[in-house]
């Protein structure tokens, strides 16, 4: 390997949205930041099965009253 090319690969600290913390290895920041997590497996939709509507001034309601009819087919 050419050397002088590759980043810095040192070890960091993750805090995930519940508090618990985990070292790892990475080229992000420098040797012992920390690195906060807004969105993560445990707290995410996709992981954990639990989805959420936000329905902000009846955007949800606009949009299917829209499209409804996309998909029917008229004769």
């Amino acid at each position: 390997m050419k050397s002088d090319i590759h980043p810095d690969y040192h070890e960091i600290t993750i805090v995930m949205t519940d508090g618990t913390t985990f070292k790892t290895r990475s080229c992000m920041g420098k040797e012992g930041d920390t690195l906060r997590l807004d969105i993560d497996p445990k707290s995410h939709p996709a992981w954990t099965g639990v989805q959420r509507v936000i329905d902000t001034g009846g955007q949800v309601a606009k949009f299917n009253k829209r499209f409804a009819s996309i998909g029917t087919r008229k004769k």
